[in-house]
């Protein structure tokens, strides 16, 4: 059987979601990259498999391909129970279509809701943050000068009083002194400059950041380091996602108590996910960093608002630090999700390649 030729290369490589061809027969005579990571196998290994042998569903398939083939018009299956291999049942919406000009073959298409809700969640989180930072940044300002004025007259107050009742005079200095530095955090929160972008070798940054902690905070922590070589580059400000990697490297230190544990660096390439700009245009993420601890994990509670300001799961926590990190990997045009359970948590980065400058181009073709 001769495999048709696919969509466009370019658009077909672009799809953020796994797309199949599949014949009359219902075999896949092509698969995009998203499907080859959704299957964990490649296109030659799918190309001529039976797709309901490949796509465990639970729910008419066979149904709707003969519908979509006889009405010439799409079908939409919402909620489908998928698997794919070994892969665990996942929700699913099914779209199958015609592909104009090639009346014999039908398009295919998986959406996985897990995703979906990650990116709804993520770009939520964003959009909290951003607002929650532009109020709190406003009341910081107004609410320092009258507390500038309370510790001044409680000082004064406390040049007449006995020692005995300094006491509560030196208090009142010390928790308007807390406050003020809390204050001043969410002011710095508030200012964090635009990232100058430029090509960052990522593996770079992390070795930077892991040094640091492992001179601080860290020096309890067991490292282990899980990088793919072949990683380009991306497009990135250096010093602000080590700001981001030793947040996430100390919030898992800090998970870990004086016991200590162990935190996992892991790159990947992954051309999965993709992002859509306010313009509606589509960016794909396809550099991946994770940071994984074998801590208590985040509490149940909280879990699903763990990036949004002024929530934390420490008792004396601000609640500002994975919101910075979701404000800097926002503006970086990146992704930013975690998983949870006791005994692992998995902080995963999503980033934008770095543009290929022309002279390079020109270079590897030589």
């Amino acid at each position: 059987m001769s495999a048709p030729v696919p969509p466009p290369g370019s658009i077909w490589a672009s799809l953020p979601l796994p797309a199949l061809l599949l014949d009359r027969a219902s075999c896949i005579v092509a698969a995009n990259p998203a499907a080859e990571t959704f299957f964990n196998t490649s296109a030659r290994n799918l190309i001529g498999q039976q797709a309901g042998g490949r796509l465990k569903v639970e729910g008419a398939l066979d149904k709707a391909l003969e519908q979509a083939r006889d009405n010439e018009s799409g079908v939409v299956i919402n909620e489908a129970e998928v698997t794919a291999g070994e892969r665990n049942l996942v929700q699913a919406t099914l779209q199958i279509a015609p592909v104009n000009g090639a009346p014999d073959l039908l398009l295919l298409l998986i959406s996985p809701r897990v995703l979906a809700e990650r990116l709804g969640r993520a770009q939520g989180a964003s959009s909290a943050a951003k607002s929650a930072i532009g109020m709190a940044e406003m009341l910081a300002h107004e609410i320092k000068n009258p507390l500038a004025g309370i510790s001044g007259a409680a000082q004064l107050l406390a040049m007449t009083l006995n020692a005995e009742d300094r006491e509560m005079t030196d208090l009142i200095v010390e928790e308007t002194r807390r406050i003020v530095k809390l204050l001043e955090q969410v002011e710095q929160f508030g200012n964090v400059r635009p990232p100058d972008v430029r090509p960052v070798n990522i593996h770079d940054v992390l070795d930077r950041a892991r040094k640091s902690a492992q001179l601080g905070y860290g020096a309890h922590m067991t490292f282990i380091e899980d990088y793919d070589p072949s990683l380009p580059l991306t497009h990135a400000d250096a010093d602000q996602l080590v700001q981001v990697f030793l947040n996430l490297i100390k919030n898992a230190t800090e998970a870990a108590g004086d016991n200590g544990g162990t935190i996992r660096l892991r790159t990947f390439y992954d051309l999965s996910l993709r992002l859509r700009r306010k313009d509606g245009t589509g960016l794909a993420l396809p550099l991946q960093v994770e940071i994984t601890d074998d801590g208590p994990g985040i509490p149940t509670d909280i879990a699903r608002d763990i990036f949004e300001p002024f929530v934390s799961g420490r008792e004396n926590g601000t609640g500002l630090g994975l919101a910075l990190v979701t404000k800097i990997i926002s503006d970086h045009g990146g992704w930013i999700g975690v998983e949870s359970a006791p005994g692992k948590t998995v902080f995963r980065l999503s980033l934008p390649m770095a543009p290929r400058v022309k002279g390079e181009e020109l270079k590897e073709k030589s």
